[in-house]
């Protein structure tokens, strides 16, 4: 239920965290982010009872869902209208204003200075195929799962577990992104999107367990894509382009995924589950050299840039 709008809103979180202090602060960013995991890990759980409901108006079992989305997301959109204040935004505007746009780790940006496009598309690079990656094998699980007979909850439970990697690890992956780099921080989510891939495409047709760690290493690895890249970018790029940039990468986010779940249909009819499976891995696999690429290019351009821009 959460998918659609809760990603963007994800990032940008992380966004205004990083923005209005420290870069190191993105770890604090990425706690806050916790609180998501909440109604994530319940929303899937909720099909059943929600299907109930939805039976006794008289619209589809599965329209249930959608009807708690939508209060959840008017409730969210008030709490957003009216308790942050000052807007971050204008907080963050005003901070840059009196600290002169300085980046606390070592380097600076001025409002007109354009961004370091290595930074930028390297980040955006990991957003995006790790986002196509995980959207492609999480929309067909559950496909998979009720093709060969397992019950809804079950389906609830699983995806349950997936979203709960996807958000609550930010307790430790947005510390180890600022304490070990963003590059390192992308890898991994390359590796843990491979691991992913294998064990979803190896996993036996009534194997509930090894589905459920397949889909709860792709969470994880979102989740490591996700920080890193978002950080990758806000290195990046100065104040005054910041939440244009941000705002184009967030179409780019949304275009990708819509095109991975779109594609992953195509592909389990064709070949299989266990091909699309491998096909994330493919990806999983060509994102690792791309990182390792962009960091050996910058480094031989700009030695001093590498430790601020990549990390």
């Amino acid at each position: 239920m959460n998918f659609p709008l809760g990603r963007p809103r994800f990032r940008q979180v992380v966004v205004w965290s990083c923005s209005a202090a420290a870069i190191s602060a993105c770890s604090r960013g990425s706690i806050a982010l916790v609180a998501t995991t909440l109604g994530a890990v319940a929303g899937p759980n909720l099909v059943t009872p929600m299907g109930s409901i939805a039976v006794s108006l008289g619209i589809p079992a599965l329209a249930g869902t959608f009807l708690l989305a939508a209060l959840a997301y008017s409730a969210a959109g008030l709490v957003l209208l009216l308790l942050p204040r000052p807007d971050p935004f204008l907080l963050v505007a005003a901070l840059v204003a009196r600290k002169g746009d300085e980046l606390e780790h070592g380097g600076t940006l001025s409002p007109a200075q354009p961004p370091r496009n290595s930074g930028v598309v390297v980040g955006a690079s990991a957003v995006v195929v790790t986002q196509v990656a995980m959207v492609a094998i999480m929309t067909m699980t559950p496909v998979q799962m009720r093709t060969h007979g397992i019950s809804l909850a079950a389906v609830g439970a699983v995806i349950g577990v997936h979203i709960w990697f996807m958000y609550l690890p930010s307790l430790i992956t947005g510390i180890l992104v600022d304490k070990v780099g963003r590059l390192p921080g992308a890898i991994a989510a390359g590796i843990t999107l491979l691991l992913a891939g294998v064990v979803a495409a190896t996993a036996p047709i009534d194997g509930m367990v090894q589905l459920t760690v397949a889909l709860a290493l792709l969470g994880l690895g979102w989740n490591f894509g996700l920080i890193s890249g978002t950080a990758l970018v806000i290195d990046s790029t100065p104040t005054a382009t910041r939440a244009r940039i941000q705002g184009n990468l967030d179409v780019l986010i949304a275009l990708a995924g819509a095109a991975g779940g779109a594609l992953s249909g195509v592909v389990v009819a064709g070949s299989g589950f266990a091909a699309l499976s491998l096909g994330g891995d493919v990806l999983s696999v060509l994102l690792t050299p791309v990182l390792i690429l962009a960091r050996v290019r910058r480094a031989r351009r700009d030695p001093g840039a590498l430790a601020v821009t990549l990390n």
